[in-house]
């Protein structure tokens, strides 16, 4: 036993993201590339370790949140394009140089600011474009603005991009709205285009959009939680089902092993109580380590040789309890897969009972679990 996998950790599997580009693939453009979004360090598993990958395996076009996050990129000598999605305050922007990333432009006010400084050279850039989520970007239908944005003389422009709201939704309304801002976008780009303006490279679709809206072309889709082999929840419409793998196990191991008997109780509080005499494993993972305590009682289940076991009690800091009464020759330091695929515990399913969506789940595994990267 390693010190690595001696108490809680988690396995990443390099051919299945190999395969999911793959599956991926098939249903785009053969002239549409693929922009890897690993934001949040690859939403838990490992942003500079998966880049690498996705270079080896021809992905050159990456998005982060923050600038903190493009710098660790290029400092592990990650190559392509790094596209800042997030805001970077206007000090920090010779950063963003330093290190060859691409700012995003929120919207005419920032652009403006960014006029007034005295940089060395033309800022790298996509230009957000707001269709409707009213989160970020400049109006789709503000043109005076956005022409002072493209003929900003301190601009590099790259790229224009928008993003879908409702995507993942097969409400009638969700579609209708989708479409209405896809016609906003479209629409925006080919004014933009008339008055001799450069938008460069344009991308609007991310995970949901490119599985549900394909009769558009664009120079990017956005693809972040299906690179890692999961939907980011069950409930979400899919119009195609891709023969995704999941690339991650989560796994632990048991620490202590006790019988109690008919009436006690287990855990915090007290609050959950054994109708039998039962067999009970302590298990080394708990909500530091990103183990949801909205599990607790839950009745959610984990593997222990190829057998599924339920947690029960509420989930501690640093540990689980789980019921092995119907587990023979179970032992301490037996291996315990939390999310796992052979066989399953999707972490779908997690999400589900936690009420919430997959990339919450994986963002939130904790950085004391060692992240094993396997071929």
């Amino acid at each position: 036993m390693q010190l690595e996998t001696s108490r809680a950790w988690i396995e990443i599997e390099g051919k299945n993201i190999e395969h999911n580009i793959k599956e991926m693939k098939k249903i785009l453009s053969s002239k549409t590339k693929i922009m890897a979004v690993l934001k949040a360090d690859a939403y838990g598993l490992g942003a500079q370790e998966i880049a690498k990958k996705l270079n080896a395996l021809g992905i050159f076009d990456f998005a982060v949140a923050t600038l903190e996050e493009g710098i660790n990129l290029r400092k592990s000598n990650v190559i392509g394009n790094i596209l800042l999605f997030g805001y970077t305050p206007i000090e920090f922007l010779p950063l963003v140089q330093e290190y060859d990333l691409i700012q995003s432009i929120s919207d005419y006010e920032y652009a403006e600011k960014i006029e007034k400084l005295n940089l060395e050279k033309k800022l790298k850039c996509h230009i957000k474009i707001d269709t409707g989520m009213n989160r970020v970007g400049e109006k789709y239908n503000a043109f005076s603005r956005l022409k002072k944005i493209y003929t900003n003389q301190k601009l590099e422009i790259l790229g224009t991009f928008s993003h879908l709201c409702t995507a993942d939704s097969k409400e009638l309304e969700d579609k209708q709205f989708t479409e209405e801002q896809i016609n906003r976008f479209n629409t925006c780009i080919k004014i933009i285009k008339k008055q001799n303006l450069f938008i460069g490279n344009t991308h609007l679709q991310s995970s949901y959009g490119t599985l549900n809206y394909q009769n558009f072309q664009y120079d990017y889709v956005r693809i972040g939680v299906l690179l890692f082999g999961i939907y980011s929840s069950f409930d979400f419409y899919k119009s195609i089902s891709l023969n995704l793998k999941p690339i991650c196990q989560v796994k632990a191991r048991i620490t202590s092993i006790k019988t109690i008997e008919k009436g006690e109780t287990v855990g915090y509080g007290r609050t959950y109580k054994v109708k039998k005499k039962s067999k009970i494993a302590s298990v080394s993972i708990g909500y530091a380590d990103g183990y949801p305590r909205l599990l607790s009682n839950k009745k959610a289940k984990v593997l222990i040789l190829n057998q599924y076991a339920e947690v029960i009690g509420k989930i501690c800091m640093d540990q689980i309890m789980v019921d092995v009464s119907n587990i023979k020759n179970v032992k301490i330091g037996d291996i315990v897969t939390l999310i796992g695929n052979k066989p399953k515990i999707k972490v779908e399913e997690i999400a589900k009972l936690s009420d919430t969506i997959t990339p919450e789940i994986l963002s939130r595994l904790g950085k004391r679990l060692p992240r094993i990267y396997k071929e």
